[in-house]
């Protein structure tokens, strides 16, 4: 059963969850609902096996326009107690979205403007139009957007960072390519067939696998020395060697056929 929310919309078709940005007339700016909304989703889908593929898009001319004006006024009138509650809320949900257990893919158009930079960065892969202006524009107006600045980092790197960080300047997305903010560039007219496309690349492999794969990446980069890792990842290769997709992956290439994972 699909869930229904009020700033985001949830679909589930084919055992792809595209997650759509749905506030187009507030240029999907993020506010203290949609932030819940998009943890609980992404824990709903780490919950549901009949998702293998995880997307998230926006309604509207513009990915996300960064915090929401009317709450960042509220926000100005915290205690520094709801202050810290509310960078908790938002830090939480992009780690929700980096440690799902399906691959996510984050398809950005218009323009991607301050912490919308982190929720793209802690997807799997970043797909943008070509007409794409990003900025992290913070420091102009004497804040940080610090709880995104792991995830930007782990993707574009120190230096980078700053660039686009100290600067606050827009850029396209070329150089966000570049970078490495983003995996690739398309047309608005490329956009869905490549998506279609990669997306059943995606489906053709061992969930299990990927979510392994997920795993042991993660420790490596997060929590292992390069001692530690040797060993995590002797087990790792073991225990889905051993396990059932792990069986019935090698026997159907031994015997020439499809695994059961694969329906079409």
């Amino acid at each position: 059963m699909m869930k229904e929310y009020s700033t985001i919309l949830f679909e589930l078709k084919d055992e792809v969850a595209t997650i759509w940005l749905n506030r187009p007339d507030f240029q999907n700016a993020l506010t203290e609902i949609m932030i819940t909304e998009l943890t609980d989703a992404f824990k709903h889908i780490n919950k549901n096996s009949e998702i293998r593929v995880v997307v998230l898009r926006a309604k509207g001319k513009v990915f996300c326009s960064g915090m929401d004006s009317n709450w960042l006024k509220d926000i100005s009138k915290f205690s520094y107690e709801l202050n810290y509650q509310s960078s908790l809320a938002l830090s939480e949900c992009l780690y929700q979205i980096y440690v799902c257990r399906k691959p996510t893919i984050a398809v950005v158009h218009g323009e991607v403007v301050g912490v919308a930079n982190g929720l793209l960065s802690v997807c799997d892969f970043a797909f943008a139009f070509n007409d794409t202006v990003f900025r992290m524009n913070e420091v102009k107006y004497g804040i940080v957007a610090a709880v995104v600045v792991p995830y930007v980092v782990k993707r574009i790197g120190e230096f980078n960072a700053k660039d686009i960080m100290l600067t606050g300047r827009d850029f396209k997305t070329e150089e966000a390519y570049t970078m490495q903010l983003i995996n690739k560039v398309l047309s608005a007219n490329e956009i869905e067939s490549f998506l279609f496309s990669f997306v059943n690349n995606l489906r053709g492999n061992s969930p299990q696998a990927m979510t392994f794969c997920k795993n042991l990446i993660y420790d490596i980069v997060n929590n292992l020395s390069h001692d530690e890792s040797m060993e995590y990842s002797a087990k790792t290769i073991a225990d889905i060697n051993a396990s059932d997709e792990g069986q019935e992956g090698m026997n159907a290439f031994l015997k020439g056929r499809k695994p059961y994972w694969i329906k079409r």
